[in-house]
């Protein structure tokens, strides 16, 4: 088996063997339209197969592995949305990393981008512990949730815009059954931003005519049911950025301290 089958045990797992699976993008807007609560959502994101090279390529990634860690299981499934069920943050990236989330089954994980992500979360209060290495490790996170505008790991990051298409309903429905308590959004990278907007619009909030161009600190207000809301721009802590400066442990911190001023 290349990938965790659902309700066998893995830490966290969503889903069970009776869960639906989206066969196809039509699959995809059904279910997320019909998922009534987040349990359901994240559920039923964790075992769609709507993308055939997207499912190929990460159940390929969970078979042969690499070599630092070829004794361990992958996950091999979409990564679906992870932590508060109400969070006053919500947290957005492009996609899992085929030996980060699609091996330890939650976004974010077990990464180098990860380990500069919680670390700066955990300085500023935002999760329990500084690092994150696996599903089920006791990593929780404070008044916030993370999510990825694609759910598969995609072949050298790039996910094809049919598939970003084929993958937007989870996000627009999981940007709205959370939408009530939130009070900032951070886009981790520009395509996040790009991906945010429309998935907002589709989410009920109203935003300003003019959209802003993605940057590192940049701020965006939008509302949603008439409460202010702000979306916060962040340079992905992806190695590329982290490696040549780009990115640094203060810009992260700067930014989700900001967030954190914005929540109260």
């Amino acid at each position: 088996m290349s990938f965790v089958p659902p309700g066998t045990g893995w830490p966290d797992d969503p889903a069970t063997a009776e869960t639906p699976v989206a066969q196809d993008p039509a699959d995809v807007r059904r279910l997320a339209a019909t998922s009534r609560t987040l349990a359901e959502l994240t559920a039923r994101q964790s075992v769609c197969r709507a993308c055939p090279r997207l499912v190929a390529w990460r159940e390929e990634v969970a078979q042969v592995r690499r070599r630092a860690f070829a004794d361990e299981t992958y996950w091999g499934r979409p990564v679906a949305g992870w932590g508060d069920e109400r969070p006053r943050l919500l947290i957005a990236g492009l996609a899992p990393a085929a030996h980060g989330g699609n091996r330890t089954g939650r976004i974010f994980t077990g990464d180098r981008s990860g380990d500069w992500l919680f670390a700066s979360l955990h300085r500023c209060g935002l999760a329990t512990q500084v690092a994150s290495t696996h599903a089920g490790d006791g990593q929780r996170l404070i008044g916030a949730r993370m999510l990825a505008s694609v759910r598969c790991a995609p072949p050298a990051n790039k996910p094809a815009p049919e598939e970003k298409a084929a993958c937007f309903p989870w996000l627009a429905r999981e940007v709205e059954l959370v939408a009530p308590s939130v009070r900032v959004i951070v886009a981790l990278g520009g395509y996040a931003w790009q991906a945010l907007w429309p998935a907002l619009k589709e989410a009920g909030y109203t935003l300003p005519r003019a959209r802003p161009p993605f940057g590192h600190g940049v701020e965006a207000g939008i509302s949603y049911g008439g409460t202010p809301v702000t979306l916060l721009g962040c340079y992905h802590p992806s190695q590329q950025n982290t490696f040549t400066g780009r990115v640094t442990a203060r810009m992260l911190d700067d930014v989700f301290s900001r967030a954190c001023h914005l929540m109260v």
